[in-house]
């Protein structure tokens, strides 16, 4: 995510270009998803489990999506006063632009999920774990190259951009630690019903966020063919792995 932040600021990408990266990236997620979590699941015969955890998912989704999209609506600023102009049009230091609060809570929920997921992936095993970790570093630098685009736009300076998605990206690891925690040693019907959890948010971060997002581009072949190089090359590697 830094790296996408670092990169947005040496030379901002094209909207193709970061169509390309989500495609690509919810190809990955969702190749992880049929050929390793899936499987998993299915071959446990736990429908009651799998029914509740997969529900919880998609309540929780739905639930963080409503939070994040009531976060993200940009309140009109207030008009100035006369003495505030006055005070504006005198010499001095411009000041920072204001943070926007209710986008960074929002990607930072957004980041806390992805890292409790990198959790459940390693609680089904290393291997799941592993190419859950490689799909959603794609989706975070995508993330941090879109998160740097609009904190940029918005007035911030160069080195506070990067820091500012340096300190939000920490929340992954503080996620990933909360599920390796809670999850270990996590066997049976639990393990189903976290599983399922995760089986549900994934599918609908591919489905909701990253495909959403992508196709506000128009779409063209070539970034249709990056969803499908993306799920071929990490069912491929998960064959050979």
């Amino acid at each position: 995510m830094v790296g996408g932040a670092a990169l947005a600021m040496w030379r901002a990408p094209g909207p193709k270009l970061r169509s390309a990266i989500l495609h690509f990236a919810a190809g990955v997620i969702f190749s992880v998803v049929a050929v390793e979590l899936l499987p998993d699941i299915v071959q446990h015969h736990a429908p009651y489990e799998v029914a509740l955890g997969f529900g919880l998912g998609v309540a929780a989704m739905l639930g963080l999506r409503y939070f994040t999209q009531r976060l993200e609506k940009q309140v009109e600023p207030a008009q100035p006063t006369a003495a505030a102009t006055m005070e504006t049009s005198a010499p001095g230091p411009a000041p920072a632009a204001p943070l926007p609060w209710g986008l960074l809570v929002a990607i930072g929920i957004d980041i806390l999920i992805d890292g409790l997921l990198l959790g459940i992936g390693f609680a089904a095993g290393a291997k799941e774990g592993t190419l859950l970790a490689i799909a959603l570093t794609i989706e975070l630098l995508s993330l941090g190259l879109a998160t740097a685009v609009e904190l940029r736009q918005g007035g911030h300076g160069k080195g506070r951009v990067v820091a500012i998605v340096a300190g939000t990206s920490l929340l992954l690891l503080v996620g990933a630690g909360i599920g390796t925690t809670v999850l270990r040693g996590a066997t049976g019907n639990l393990l189903e019903i976290v599983l399922s959890f995760g089986l549900a948010a994934l599918l609908f971060l591919v489905t909701e966020e990253l495909l959403t997002e992508a196709h506000e581009e128009t779409e063209t072949p070539l970034l249709t063919l990056a969803f499908f190089v993306g799920f071929l090359l990490f069912l491929l590697l998960g064959m050979v792995a």
